[in-house]
């Protein structure tokens, strides 16, 4: 007898236990016409689970719910399976690794992918926080397969199989290229996994998304307006006209303004920011004698403020593409910005580790704080005030902004600039 999955074709938690059945020789059916919202709610599917969650593996013996269960049960179903490993400490990694998939990369894509697929409240903060968490695991993950093709011994585990179907959503909905780049041996792992033929037959073609689903409309529904308070008739004079409704009616259409940035509130600036990156990006010849003498006779320190930026962890920086992939990123991330500010990005040395180092210029005599509250690479860096009392702080600047090479001694490997 096959043993029956109840779940949608693609389900991410069905495929553990479908890719397992693959590798394990052990046959398990799709039930026919599962319809998600209707199946799991009849009497006889919460006979096999009573809160109605998907998927459910129906056996001989009675039913197994819980994804994960149903794939250990799947694998058991051979003896001595190698997708169990072949020694105890194998078994307790892959399990280590398991947990590892589902507490810190399964629960952070869904943090961060739920809400705005409006299965969710969606708040920016709880994203902020997911998103980070997220990074965090896939730079441990990145770690261990530095130096492993898989990660428990020599071949496929279990471990394996939930990891790559807990990571599925991620790269086909949600990860882009640009965020996955930071992970280059995540990226191997992921790409050769799901090409495998048990993987293949299971999943499919996989893509890798090309856009972030967007946040949902955070519109609350209209009110009803308020009924008008009914006017008494009097001898001798017109009724008065209720007009109530329609004066309701026109302040609840209205939008609400959107509440202005703090920085829009600041005592008007001599330095019009959009004339600086114009001469910036126009001058071709002469550089140091016409944008940077203009960038200074522009410059208003009672309006603006410049911050060098020195990346905490550079000594990571092993890997060139992975490096300019990091600073790509980062300045993506700071576009919600582009209107208060103007930056530079170096990429230093001919050798790794590279050197990532920056100068930025920003409205307001302090780093903005919703870039610090939102953008979290922020903290990746130190950042320090120029002092622009300071001739050899002011020549540094200089440097920067002209992508000066040699900078401090060392070749550029790349100059980004954010304006």
């Amino acid at each position: 007898m096959a043993l029956v999955l109840h779940s949608w074709k693609t389900n991410k938690n069905a495929f553990k236990a479908l890719i397992a059945a693959e590798y394990s020789g052990v046959q398990v059916e799709l039930a026919e016409n599962f319809e998600m919202g209707v199946s799991n709610k009849t009497p006889e599917f919460l006979k096999m689970n009573p809160i109605g969650k998907v998927p459910v593996l129906e056996t001989p013996d009675g039913p197994v719910f819980e994804s994960n269960a149903i794939a250990r049960y799947v694998t058991r179903l051979k003896a001595d399976n190698p997708l169990y490993g072949s020694s105890l400490i194998e078994y307790a990694h892959i399990e280590q690794w398991i947990d590892f998939a589902s507490m810190e990369v399964d629960a952070n894509i869904a943090r961060w992918l739920y809400p705005r697929l409006g299965y969710m409240p969606y708040h920016a903060v709880a994203e902020e926080v997911a998103a980070s968490s997220l990074k965090r695991a896939l730079g441990a993950l990145n770690t261990h397969l530095a130096s492993n093709t898989y990660l428990v011994g020599h071949s496929v585990t279990l471990a394996d199989i939930i990891m790559i179907c807990n990571l599925y959503h991620g790269f086909s909905l949600l990860l882009l290229k640009s965020v996955t780049s930071e992970f280059p041996h995540v990226e191997r792992y992921f790409w050769t996994m799901v090409n495998q033929p048990n993987f293949r037959k299971v999943l499919g073609e996989v893509k890798q998304a090309d856009s972030v689903p967007p946040v949902p409309s955070q519109k609350k529904p209209a009110k009803e307006p308020a009924k008008p308070k009914e006017v008494k008739k009097e001898p001798k004079q017109e009724p008065v006209k209720p007009k109530v409704q329609e004066v309701v009616e026109e302040e609840e259409e209205a939008p609400k303004p959107k509440p202005k940035n703090p920085l829009d509130l600041l005592p008007p600036s001599k330095m019009i920011l959009d004339e600086w990156k114009r001469l910036y990006s126009n001058t071709k010849t002469n550089f140091r004698e016409v944008a940077i003498k203009g960038f200074w006779d522009m410059y208003d320190p009672e309006g603006y403020s410049l911050w060098f930026c020195d990346y905490k962890y550079n000594d990571e920086n092993t890997v060139s593409f992975v490096t300019l992939n990091k600073v790509s990123g980062f300045l993506q991330r700071m576009d919600l910005a582009r209107k208060y500010a103007f930056g530079k990005m170096l990429v230093i040395g001919s050798d790794p580790p590279f050197k990532v180092k920056g100068v930025w210029l920003f409205r307001g005599l302090e780093i903005p704080k919703f870039v610090l509250d939102e953008v979290y690479d922020m903290e990746l860096y130190d950042w320090a005030k120029v002092d622009i009392s300071d001739e050899a702080q002011k020549e540094r600047v200089n440097a920067m902004i002209e992508d000066q090479e040699p900078f401090e001694g060392e070749a550029l490997l790349d100059a980004k600039c954010f304006k």
